[in-house]
């Protein structure tokens, strides 16, 4: 039936087929008038790669520190230092609220932080360490590429260097914050003091060949064109083959409330639901066999809209996000407990199974 319906698309009855799609595949597919062909293409493929189950782990967000030697302006999370809720966490103060979020089940804590200007490498692997000493059995995603390229700028090591040592104290994965978007022309306009796009992807693929696998995401939904998430798709995909380190892709919907491009005028509107399911039916179908995880951030979109997203191409809800700060900056509500997560999949007829950071299935609902 979806075959008669959609003969006229070259893109779509390659995406069915199994081949690989071009820049223009991608662009025919991102203009397209009818989400609902493009919805239903992406739906059809992500039960051929990885079935009916929808993952998400129980995750416990920190951020260490919001003091950040950038100003990006798609960013509401950042302090200079002398706001009044700027704030540093001591390793001793994390590690108490990782013990807090381990008793109300967490299985992995994702840590991250700005851009400190001061803090040096032994804070970052005093860190690890205090955790891992404690809680050998969590998992520890830390660190964007980014806050490694800074942190390397920072303290005059190697980027190599640096990941080392931090895998030594302890560090299992990275998030894949940062990313942003990779192309030259819209990159400068939406993050300031931050590594280009082509230094991130340089800084992943050390992890990478260190044997630290991570995540991977793409902002959208402020002042970028179509060809900008096109290109953040295929550099992603270039790199998953290169690498195979990246664990899953996570479309994130910029939040408008209190940044730069609010106040300067320059967004005035969060993207449409059309548009954010778009974003991850076309992330679906440009990284099919190279990335077969992606991720729904129910955070930034609400739970009923997430729930739609599952059924145009997503296959998990990254998790719990117990004590997200950075979209709660930025004016959206965080936190929801696992059996909450596994009602929504109940409630659109999937299956709910809590993962840990690697994607293996701890339980099924």
């Amino acid at each position: 039936m979806l075959r008669d319906i959609i003969a006229d698309s070259k893109a779509v009855e390659k995406a069915i087929s199994g081949e690989e799609l071009s820049f223009d595949d991608g662009m025919e597919l991102i203009n397209s008038d009818n989400q609902f062909i493009v919805g239903a293409t992406a739906d059809l493929v992500r039960k051929n790669l990885v079935g009916d189950t929808v993952s998400f782990a129980a995750s416990y967000y920190m951020n260490y520190t919001n003091l950040c030697a950038a100003s990006c302006q798609m960013c509401a999370f950042y302090r200079k230092g002398n706001e009044s809720d700027a704030y540093t966490l001591s390793p001793e103060q994390i590690e108490a609220r990782v013990a807090a979020a381990k008793s109300l089940g967490a299985t992995e804590v994702h840590i991250v932080g700005g851009f400190h200007p001061d803090l040096q490498l032994d804070y970052y692997e005093n860190m690890m360490r205090i955790i891992k000493k404690n809680h050998p059995d969590l998992t520890i995603k830390a660190f964007t590429a980014a806050e490694i390229f800074f942190l390397s700028k920072l303290t005059k090591t190697s980027i190599k260097e640096i990941l080392s040592r931090l895998k030594t104290a302890g560090l299992d994965s990275m998030p894949g914050g940062g990313a942003e978007l990779f192309h030259p022309d819209i990159r400068g306009q939406i993050v300031r003091g931050k590594c280009t796009g082509q230094e991130w992807l340089d800084t992943i693929e050390q992890a990478h060949n260190l044997g630290i696998k991570s995540n991977v995401t793409m902002l959208y939904g402020h002042i970028e064109k179509p060809e900008h998430i096109i290109d953040h798709l295929i550099k992603v995909r270039e790199l998953q083959k290169k690498t195979g380190g990246f664990i899953t892709f996570i479309p994130l919907k910029f939040s408008l409330d209190n940044t730069e491009l609010e106040q300067k005028h320059q967004v005035s509107n969060e993207a449409s639901a059309i548009y954010d399911l778009k974003i991850i039916s076309l992330s679906r179908l440009m990284l099919a066999g190279q990335i077969n995880n992606i991720s729904v951030y129910w955070v930034a979109l609400g739970k009923k809209l997430a729930q739609v997203a599952l059924s145009n191409g997503g296959s998990d809800l990254v998790g719990t996000a117990f004590s997200e700060e950075i979209y709660r900056a930025a004016g959206k509500p965080t936190n929801s407990s696992v059996m909450e997560l596994a009602t929504m999949v109940k409630e659109i007829g999937r299956s709910p199974a809590q993962r840990n950071t690697f994607f293996k299935i701890l339980r099924t609902f």
